[in-house]
């Protein structure tokens, strides 16, 4: 048939399941109400305003305030590797990319599209589709999309996503990376998952456990890493300490 071997067909057959699923069968269910938000800097970190006493700080912000001194040595000598302004190029580039493919995500899911023809745009484009393709179609429920949650008096944070992924009740969130990721290299994904989940749970009661991040490579490359069981766990504790770390640094000073 056309020069097709048996095995293409079955793959393209595959690949046309998987396509009518995302679009099909992702279907939305909201359940919670969820708050609306502000963002502010205070001394250069950002804050959410969620309606309640006080702006409390972004998990970003807690993380990055919390950094190990391993990690912070790691991206001073690669910046000192790569020069200083091919750093920023590089971060400066990535973070664009990455708002963009973001943005093309949300509307997916939303049931709109956003079109960009700009050389970035193209380019995230083709991104959010891989993501779209191999990574969507395992959501059975969406339960929110670019949703506030907040652990009271502690902490606030915007997930990409939260609903039901491959049956299991998640946190969602995407990323873009210059290159392939290795899961033990992506501590701050997987604290900053447990952190929204820890925050879901609290104040809508749920038993969410489990984090999902879909990660799409300027190469085209997708993959998917799944944070559960026992890590997960773990993950949420070690999130609460660096929070507690957060707080009395900041209270000394």
């Amino acid at each position: 048939m056309l020069g097709i071997k048996d095995g293409e067909i079955e793959k393209m057959e595959q690949d046309l399941k998987m396509k009518d699923k995302t679009i099909a069968e992702i279907k939305w269910n909201k359940l919670y109400t969820y708050p609306k938000s502000t963002r502010s800097l205070i001394h250069g970190q950002r804050h959410y305003d969620v309606g309640t006493k006080d702006k409390l700080p972004s998990v970003t912000t807690i993380l990055s305030a919390t950094q190990s001194e391993e990690k912070k040595a790691s991206l001073r000598a690669w910046a000192d590797r790569v020069g200083k302004d091919e750093a920023t190029r590089i971060k400066d580039q990535a973070a664009a990319r990455g708002t963009t493919m973001h943005a093309i995500l949300e509307a997916y899911v939303e049931g709109t599209k956003r079109v960009d023809l700009t050389e970035n745009g193209i380019l995230a484009t083709s991104m959010a589709q891989q993501i779209i393709e191999k990574g969507l179609c395992n959501v059975d429920e969406l339960w929110g999309s670019e949703v506030t949650v907040y652990y009271p008096g502690l902490y606030a944070g915007a997930t990409d996503l939260v609903g039901v992924y491959n049956q299991g009740p998640s946190i969602m969130d995407f990323k873009q990376s210059n290159k392939p990721k290795r899961k033990e290299w992506i501590g701050d994904y997987r604290h900053q998952l447990a952190a929204y989940a820890l925050a879901h749970n609290e104040v809508y009661g749920t038993q969410i456990n489990q984090g999902v991040v879909l990660i799409c490579t300027k190469d085209h490359l997708f993959q998917e890493f799944i944070f559960d069981g026992e890590d997960f766990r773990k993950a949420k504790y070690e999130f609460l300490g660096k929070v507690d770390q957060y707080y009395n640094e900041k209270n000394k000073k």
